[in-house]
């Protein structure tokens, strides 16, 4: 079995220990730090959202994979050309205002990280005026990602993109949602431009969004 096999095998298991390792052990041995990043983490991440997505695993075993990846990269970042673990692009992600639910919301940050995003997390209880800062002090951003947990919380979702869908950055970006009691209805709805129904096809649609 290859090193990056192995890498790949490490972070499906979510043996964060182990990975740095075998991730250095792979440099050591010549292996192309992007190979091990795409073939080794990258994929390994897609593996592990499809069986969850499968429910062949669930959260803590995704959060775990995840872990794992991000010490892989901690370790594999200075012998990447600058930006290629941001290759896709900058995201921001954020739980919109009086909303305070984070751990759906880290889930779908962690996966769109594993998926090559640069992800700037502006936390919960996020107000309209700060996401728009945010974007402003990185106007090369590609995504803005929106979480409503509570049924109680989605007119704050549809007024957050409602605002977004005034600026004038507004067809410079893609806006896209997500949460428990938001569906693909009322995503298109309130003007977004996609929806994803759990932390493994959100990685998917940010991918498919910017390459849109």
């Amino acid at each position: 079995m290859s090193k990056i096999q192995e890498i790949a095998e490490l972070v499906e298991k979510g043996k964060a220990k182990l990975v740095g390792k075998a991730v250095q052990e792979a440099i050591d041995e010549g292996c192309e730090p992007t190979a091990i990043l795409n073939e080794g983490m990258i994929d390994a991440m897609a593996v592990v959202g499809e069986r969850f997505k499968n429910n062949e695993i669930f959260v803590p075993e995704m959060l775990v994979a995840a872990r794992a990846m991000k010490k892989g990269v901690e370790v594999l970042k200075p012998y990447l050309a600058t930006g290629a673990t941001g290759a896709l692009g900058k995201l921001i992600i954020a739980t919109v205002a009086g909303d305070l639910h984070d751990i759906g919301k880290n889930l779908v940050a962690m996966m769109i990280e594993s998926a090559g995003f640069e992800v700037i997390d502006l936390g919960v209880d996020v107000p309209i005026e700060k996401i728009v800062e945010c974007y402003k002090e990185n106007p090369d951003t590609k995504i803005i990602a929106l979480s409503a947990l509570l049924t109680t919380t989605m007119p704050s979702l549809r007024d957050t993109v409602a605002a977004l869908n005034g600026e004038d950055f507004r067809s410079d970006i893609k806006v896209m949602v997500g949460g428990a009691p938001i569906t693909r209805e009322f995503a298109e709805e309130i003007g977004a431009d996609g929806y994803s129904e759990d932390a493994a096809s959100a990685a998917t649609l940010a991918k498919e969004l910017v390459s849109a």
